[in-house]
């Protein structure tokens, strides 16, 4: 009965929001929720110290001794990330399967005698070990004579149905914009259209990332951090892909009416390069700086897509793994105690109804302003508590609102601002000075439609050393 309340509630309650579009597609919600997975680059580049191969290397090059990819989805699934995006082909046009349009795979390898599948084996372990898993396909082949040519399209398009037709269900395709020259001196001019047309014909769940989506954009950087500014809107005519892009600046903070939902992707390697090399092994990122871009990232409404490349024997390192269990570790503490648990919420607009949805930890409950400006949502503790970082979320199915926001701590002298922010979208972590709050007053100044929240926690994080 209690259930059945709830649903009703909330339909009635949903019947009165009039969505804000754009709107995020069901396959971008569920997107939305992944926060943070991971990326594995390998390939001849692993055995070559390369970051970008010339597409002229020795396949029997490519011969890791002791791959195991369910390593790999056991280690991403311990450390919070919900899934695997593999480079099943990068830019020197090598397959990690065997691939009935290229001579240049993992058929021509040493590799358990041509027989072996990466993408399979990547596949099964995942499945197994209950993670999702995407892939990465350059369209840039550095190898294939065909490239330069019209017929080239075909292929690529041939090469992306063998993996979305053998391998089961992916979350994300990943496309690169780059654009060399082949075999032949020549540049390609790729089909994009035929391109996203034939991949949504055999995976329509398919969430496409690319500098212009359709389904997700590149943030502009490789560093890892989104803008606190973050639109997950984007206008996308006249833009193309790769060259033709919109600005970096504007991937990274998208446009505040742009016409399109396609939110932000934070891609970053946990070593300086993307590929495995020897001696980085002393240079990668610590649990404290995979934090900090978990906080600029995540922390700014979008994904974080980390780089964990396996090395030559086709395991992820030790060093690697070590410093994904201590970002764990760190993001598990700094939010296991919710200190707004005890705390009572009141509003200055006039429905005070369903506020405690905002508390109860339930991503399908939300509340709704009666006001379009200077909403208020007043936090009042039992007694003093500790907090530094306040977590607010849209519920961004009717589209994303709020345009600028200032948190304020109550002591003596009245209300003081602790934090001044612009959008929130699916999340937003505000972290400001350590308060011993009575009260806080979250003031939403601006917004484009009346405030849809779905939820407010705040916590206590450990300042980082």
């Amino acid at each position: 009965m209690l259930l059945l309340c709830c649903i009703v509630t909330t339909s009635i309650l949903s019947q009165s929001i009039k969505p804000l579009p754009p709107l995020p597609s069901k396959e971008q919600l569920q997107w939305h929720e992944k926060e943070f997975y991971l990326f594995i680059h390998f390939g001849p580049n692993t055995f070559t110290d390369k970051e970008w191969g010339e597409g002229n290397e020795d396949p029997s090059l490519f011969n890791p001794t002791a791959l195991d990819c369910e390593q790999w989805a056991r280690i991403a699934k311990q450390s919070g990330a919900k899934g695997i995006i593999l480079t099943a082909k990068h830019h020197d046009g090598f397959c990690l399967w065997p691939s009935n349009f290229s001579k240049h795979t993992v058929r021509e390898s040493k590799w358990q005698n041509g027989k072996g599948d990466v993408v399979k084996a990547l596949s099964d372990a995942c499945k197994k070990i209950g993670i999702d898993m995407g892939v990465y396909i350059s369209p840039w082949d550095r190898n294939h004579l065909l490239y330069g040519t019209p017929a080239y399209n075909d292929v690529y398009i041939s090469t992306m149905k063998e993996l979305l037709t053998n391998y089961g269900k992916y979350f994300e395709l990943w496309w690169d914009g780059a654009n060399g020259e082949g075999p032949n001196g020549k540049k390609q001019q790729y089909d994009f259209r035929r391109f996203e047309d034939s991949v949504l014909k055999w995976q329509p769940q398919l969430v496409v990332f690319s500098d212009i989506g359709p389904g997700i954009r590149w943030c502009g950087n490789e560093n890892g951090t989104i803008n606190s500014t973050n639109w997950n809107l984007l206008d996308t005519a006249g833009f193309k892909r790769g060259l033709g892009a919109p600005s970096t600046d504007t991937l990274n903070t998208g446009n505040v009416n742009g016409k399109n939902w396609i939110p932000a992707e934070a891609d970053v390697s946990i070593r300086p390069g993307w590929f495995y090399h020897a001696k980085e092994d002393s240079k990668v990122k610590s649990p404290q700086t995979l934090f900090d871009l978990y906080l600029r990232s995540v922390g700014n409404g979008g994904n974080l897509l980390l780089n964990v490349p396996p090395d030559r024997s086709g395991r992820i390192n030790a060093a690697d793994s070590a410093s994904l269990m201590g970002f764990r570790k760190l993001r598990d503490a700094a939010f296991a105690t919710d200190v707004l648990k005890e705390a009572k919420l009141s509003t200055n607009t006039t429905s005070s109804q369903h506020l405690s949805s905002l508390t109860d930890h339930n991503i399908q409950t939300y509340w709704a302003s009666s006001q379009k400006e200077n909403t208020q949502i007043i936090i009042t503790f039992p007694k003093k508590t500790k907090i530094n970082t306040l977590v607010l979320e849209e519920m961004i199915r009717y589209g994303q609102r709020v345009s600028s926001f200032t948190i304020e701590s109550f002591n003596r002298t009245g209300y003081q601002p602790v934090f001044t922010g612009t959008t929130i979208g699916r999340k937003k972590i505000a972290r400001f000075n350590k308060q011993e709050a009575q009260k806080l007053r979250i003031t939403i100044h601006t917004s484009k439609a009346a405030p849809v929240l779905r939820g407010i926690s705040g916590y206590m994080v450990s300042e980082l050393k």
